[in-house]
């Protein structure tokens, strides 16, 4: 009886699980690039062109 109680004990606690640091880097990459993104565009502005380059002469 008491091995049963001291299984049903065991089967009570809850698991420790390892989290992963994969996700962590990935996210704050993720934020660091769009960061720089939005500053890119902050910086150029909405005034800014891009104007299409002169064709290529083909031989």
């Amino acid at each position: 009886m008491a091995d049963d109680i001291q299984k049903a004990r065991t089967l009570l606690i809850a698991p420790i699980t390892v989290e992963s640091p994969w996700a962590a880097l990935g996210a704050a990459a993720l934020a660091a690039t769009a960061a720089v993104l939005m500053a890119g565009v902050m910086i150029l502005g909405p005034g800014i062109r891009f104007h299409d380059a002169p064709p290529v002469a083909q031989d």
